[in-house]
C-alpha cells in the first residue's frame, strides 16, 4: 500500500486524509520505513500539495500526540511564530510583553538549526534556565504568571518531530507544504485561539523571495482559520540581520536591553517588537488598533513591566535573574576582534546569509540538529544599511574562542558588505500585513 502511495503523490496526483495517515503515522509507529517516507517526501517536494491535502496533513500530525488545553487558563491566549533568520530574537521580547500586557503566552521554542538561531539555545544562556517542560508546568506556570517559554513536549505532535529530523538529512525542507504543516500543527495542538505569524523574506531566510513568503504566509493563515483560529501574518525584511548582534549570549544581552526602560534599541529591531505586538493585542481584540496597540507596548516597556515580567519567566523556569541587571553573568567569548572600514561611503548592502554563516563559522550555530553550539560566541554590528563610514569605523566586532576562527570571519565580513557613494535607504522593514 505504501508504495501506491508513493507512487500516486509522485505522479502528482490528491492523496486521501487515510493515504497521508499511513505515511505519517505509520512512520511515527515503526510501520513506515525511513527510505518510503524519504521517497515520499521527496514526492511531496517536487509535485507538492493541494489546499486540501496540507490541512490534511496538518491535521494528521496535530493529532499525533497530546493537545494542550488551556479552558483552564486566563486568557486571551496568544501565539507567535517566526520563520527565522539572522538575528531574529523578537521571542525573547514579545513574549514578555504580551504577558505584561495580559495575555497568556505559551511559547514552544525550537533550536537553531544552520544560520538561523533558536530561541530556546538563546534561552539556555541564562545560567540554569531550563527549557524543558511537561504540559503540566507548563499549564501550571502559564496561569500563575502569564508565560512560559520551553522547547516542544515529546507528547505534542511528535509525528512533526519525527518528519523534521528526516527532512533536514534527505534535502526536503524548503517545500511550503511541509514547512506550513509543520508550523501550524505544532500552533494548534499549542490551544491558543489567537496567532501572530511574521513570515521572513530575504537572503537570509528561508522565503529569499516575497512571493515566496506571500504563498507561505496564505497558507498558514488559510490553514489556522480552517482552525478556527484569529490569524495575522507579517511578511518582514531578512535581507540585512535583525537587530545589533547575532549570536546566542549575545541576542539576549540586547533582547535584556531592549526591554530596559531607557535602555539602547536597535531601531528596527524595537518597531518590529512594538508592531508584533501591536497586531497581536489587535487580533486578540485588547486593542482597537495597531496604534493603539504600539503605545501600550512602548509604555508597558517603559514602565519596566515587561522587564518584570521577563524576570518573573527567569525566576519560574530556574534561571538566574541577576542577568537582567548585569549581562556579563552570560557567557562572554575570550576573544574580541573589530572590523574597520577601508573606505568611505553609504553602506548599501549587508548581507544576512553571509553573516549568519560568519556567526555558524564561529561556532553559534549547528549544522545539524543535535550538535553543540557556542554560547558566547557571535558578532556585534556597529553599522548597517544606509549608515555613513569613513575609514576606520568599526563595522563588525567578532566574538570568539580563538584566534584561528577569527580570520575566515573577517573576510566573509568584509564580503557582506558593498559601500555606494551616494546615500542609501535601508529596506522596508515590514513588506505586507495579512489580519483578520
Amino acid at each position: 500500500m505504501i508504495p501506491d502511495i508513493i507512487a500516486k503523490k509522485r505522479e502528482g496526483l490528491e492523496l486521501t486524509y487515510e493515504e497521508i495517515a499511513a505515511v505519517v503515522l505509520g512512520y511515527l509507529d515503526g510501520l513506515v520505513t525511513e527510505a518510503q517516507t524519504a521517497a515520499w517526501l521527496m514526492a511531496v517536494v517536487l509535485r507538492g500539495m493541494s489546499s486540501r491535502e496540507i490541512a490534511d496533513l496538518t491535521e494528521c500530525m496535530r493529532l499525533s500526540g497530546d493537545q494542550l488545553d488551556l479552558s483552564s487558563v486566563p486568557g486571551p491566549h496568544i501565539d507567535k511564530h517566526s520563520t527565522g533568520g539572522v538575528g531574529d530574537k523578537t521571542s525573547l521580547v514579545i513574549v514578555p510583553l504580551l504577558a505584561a500586557a495580559g495575555a497568556t503566552v505559551i511559547k514552544m521554542s525550537g533550536r537553531g538549526l544552520s544560520f538561523t538561531g533558536g530561541t530556546a539555545d538563546k534561552l539556555e544562556a541564562i545560567p540554569g534556565f531550563q527549557t524543558e517542560m511537561d504540559i503540566e508546568q507548563m499549564l501550571e506556570q502559564a496561569e500563575r504568571i502569564g508565560a512560559c517559554m520551553a522547547t516542544q513536549s515529546k507528547r505534542l505532535v511528535p509525528a512533526d518531530k519525527a518528519l523534521y529530523a528526516l527532512r533536514d538529512v534527505t534535502a526536503t525542507v524548503p517545500s511550503i507544504p511541509l514547512i506550513a504543516s509543520s508550523i501550524m500543527s505544532k500552533k494548534l495542538a499549542a490551544g491558543s485561539e489567537t496567532i501572530i505569524l511574521d513570515v521572513k523574506t530575504g537572503i537570509g531566510s528561508f522565503m529569499p523571495t516575497l512571493d515566496e513568503a506571500r504563498k507561505l504566509a496564505k497558507t498558514l493563515i488559510r490553514i489556522g482559520r480552517g482552525s478556527g483560529r484569529a490569524m495575522g501574518a507579517l511578511i518582514t525584511d531578512m535581507n540585512q540581520p535583525l537587530g545589533s548582534t547575532v549570536g546566542i549570549a549575545l541576542e539576549v544581552a540586547e533582547a535584556i536591553e531592549t526591554l530596559t526602560p531607557g535602555g539602547k534599541k536597535d531601531e528596527r529591531f524595537y518597531s518590529l517588537c512594538l508592531t508584533l505586538c501591536a497586531h497581536s493585542l489587535r487580533q486578540a481584540k485588547q486593542v482597537q488598533s495597531v496604534e493603539e496597540g504600539e503605545a501600550l507596548a512602548r509604555n508597558i516597556i517603559e514602565s519596566g513591566a515587561a522587564l518584570e515580567k521577563f524576570r518573573e519567566i527567569i525566576i519560574a523556569q530556574h534561571g538566574d535573574p541577576k542577568v537582567i541587571e548585569n549581562p556579563s553573568l552570560l557567557p562572554k567569548a575570550p576573544i574580541k576582534h573589530t572590523v574597520m572600514a577601508e573606505k568611505e561611503g553609504y553602506i548599501a548592502k549587508l548581507n544576512a546569509r553571509t553573516i549568519g554563516q560568519a556567526s555558524l563559522t564561529l561556532g553559534a550555530g549547528r549544522t545539524f540538529l543535535d550538535a553543540p553550539v557556542a554560547q558566547e560566541v557571535g558578532l556585534e554590528i556597529h553599522k548597517q544599511i544606509g549608515d555613513k563610514v569613513k575609514p576606520g569605523d568599526p563595522l563588525i566586532t567578532i566574538h570568539a574562542r580563538n584566534n584561528s576562527d577569527v580570520k575566515p570571519v573577517i573576510t566573509a565580513i568584509q564580503s557582506a558588505y558593498e559601500f555606494s557613494p551616494s546615500p542609501t535607504t535601508p529596506p522596508p522593514l515590514i513588506y505586507e500585513v495579512f489580519a483578520d
